[in-house]
């Protein structure tokens, strides 16, 4: 063993310069001077370089010596080059340190104020912005919603971890365009038909990127928020998802257990149950404000049950925003929740199945609907002429006094009082003009289609049942039609999306609660 150890392979040393015929013996000031006096050659022409390294070829007698030297010319281009690099960033860090106006902590303040984007193009500018833009104050609101999917699970975990426990906003997901504003109804859900044209961007790469783990959201993209009791969930105050394909109920209820401060829950697009998102919402976010839910498919999901109403308006008293959209929804359920949650002033329903309007009624000379500012009830299938009318006679009376915003818009008209396939689109019925004579203040959409704009069946529905609704911008929308009545009757097919009159689960006067059925309606994510 000790002859091993000491034997001369095995204990052979590097040579020291000294010991190299090659290399002379230099201190640090004759290296020091020999590269200046080398770095002096950069003024030479290039072809001067070159025929000094062909000589120096040259007086190397074998090929091997020859190769030797070129490897070593290489070598030395290339540390010299990133020892200039180097220094350059030193100098150009330095630089922006004695120029850069704002001291550190008010630098931190102004990125704190950048959207995520932005804030990752400063944190690469220099070495100073990054030291800045790494505190965990630029990351409490995380904005990392695309047009195309581009943001993988890392990224966000990225994100979150940074923040820590100031994350107090995460939006994530693809959304269609820019944030529609109040009172608009432009669908958020992200299909073929309501996508977004990108240049050069075609739906097939859209997909094609879908199907990539380097720029896809999974179920498991929301787990950095869970964990111990300094989570950075623990905190946060906005949760906005947009058409993640992957989520799925038991990931999302997941992600609301470790939000129990959360006061504004967006969903939009995702394959998840609306009964069991709000009775997860009612469980863990008692503080919760605005509530917005998209279906990702109009009119499957009528998973609503009436003890999750109840349970919602108990442990949720909060609520002040409301948006269930595109659900298949019942004039009873939605008038316990109306009534139940006193503080709302923002109520949205377009696109709901069902609804008739009955759920109007004597609402806003009660507590729970007199204190609405914005109702929201464009293109529901079976709202009703007669209880729109009601409505704005109810308005007239003096009820909904705070209301400020009002559509009752449909694309394809308003329902009938006895069959909802004979479809109203004319106005005569409703006291339009003096609603907004009497309530100047209030902003009144009441738009219809004219006569026979949707007599070609086969343009308004596609053959597949339930299909997707696309609607129009408030910016779209034109002043109420002119007074005559005027009723169109549609044959069946034209509704084949929902056989139901909308009345099959109308209640008495009273609207009594009566026992449901324990069988949940399976939500088919397609």
């Amino acid at each position: 063993m000790d002859t091993l150890l000491h034997s001369p392979s095995s204990m052979a040393k590097r040579p020291c310069p000294s010991q190299n015929p090659r290399i002379p013996n230099l201190n640090q000031l004759d290296r020091d001077q020999l590269l200046d006096t080398f770095l002096e050659f950069s003024d030479s022409p290039p072809f001067a370089i070159d025929l000094s390294f062909e000589r120096l070829l040259e007086s190397r007698s074998c090929d091997a010596d020859q190769t030797k030297l070129i490897d070593r010319a290489l070598q030395l281009g290339s540390v010299l080059l990133e020892a200039a690099k180097r220094s350059a960033r030193k100098r150009a860090s330095k630089h922006n340190s004695l120029t850069w106006a704002l001291p550190p902590d008010l630098t931190i303040k102004v990125f704190s104020m950048l959207d995520t984007q932005s804030l990752c193009y400063a944190a690469a500018t220099c070495s100073m912005f990054n030291k800045c833009a790494m505190d965990p104050s630029c990351y409490a609101n995380i904005d990392l919603t695309t047009v195309v999917p581009k943001v993988n699970n890392a990224v966000v975990s990225t994100m979150i971890h940074r923040a820590g426990k100031a994350l107090q906003s995460l939006k994530l997901g693809v959304v269609p365009g820019p944030t529609t504003p109040l009172g608009s109804c432009q669908p958020l859900v992200y299909t073929i038909r309501n996508s977004v044209d990108v240049t050069n961007f075609s739906w097939n790469d859209k997909r094609s990127r879908q199907g990539k783990e380097s720029s896809v959201l999974t179920r498991s993209c929301l787990s950095p928020l869970g964990g111990n009791s300094g989570a950075p969930g623990t905190l946060l105050r906005r949760l906005h998802l947009y058409n993640i394909e992957r989520m799925d109920n038991t990931s999302l209820c997941g992600a609301l257990v470790a939000c129990p401060f959360l006061l504004d829950l967006e969903i939009v697009g995702l394959h998840v149950e609306l009964r069991q998102t709000l009775q997860s919402v009612s469980a863990n976010c008692h503080l919760i404000e605005r509530l917005f839910f998209e279906s990702s498919k109009t009119g499957r999901d009528d998973s609503l049950k009436s003890p999750t109403c109840v349970d919602l308006m108990t442990a949720c008293p909060h609520l002040t925003s409301l948006a269930l959209r595109g659900f298949k929804l019942h004039d009873y359920k939605v008038r316990i929740l109306l009534k139940g949650l006193r503080k709302l002033k923002y109520v949205d329903f377009s696109t709901s199945y069902s609804i008739t309007g009955a759920f109007l009624r004597n609402l806003g000379s009660n507590t729970g609907g007199n204190l609405l500012e914005v109702l929201i009830l464009r293109d529901c299938m079976h709202l009703k002429m007669v209880e729109a009318a009601r409505l704005m006679t109810a308005v007239l009376a003096g009820d909904f006094k705070f209301l400020k915003h009002l559509d009752i818009s449909n694309r394809e008209g308003l329902a009938s009082e006895n069959d909802w396939y004979h479809r109203c689109y004319s106005t005569s019925t409703i006291p339009i003009r003096r609603v907004l004579e009497e309530r100047p203040n209030l902003c009144l959409l009441a738009e219809f289609p004219p006569e026979g704009s949707y007599a070609d069946i086969d343009q308004m529905f596609d053959s597949e049942p339930y299909s997707d609704i696309s609607l129009p911008s408030a910016s779209q929308m034109s002043s109420p039609s002119s007074d005559g009545s005027m009723f169109v009757s549609f044959s069946e097919s034209s509704y084949n999306s929902d056989h139901g009159s909308g009345n099959e689960d109308a209640r008495d006067a009273g609207y009594v609660i009566y026992d449901e059925s324990s069988d949940e309606v399976d939500y088919v994510a397609v």
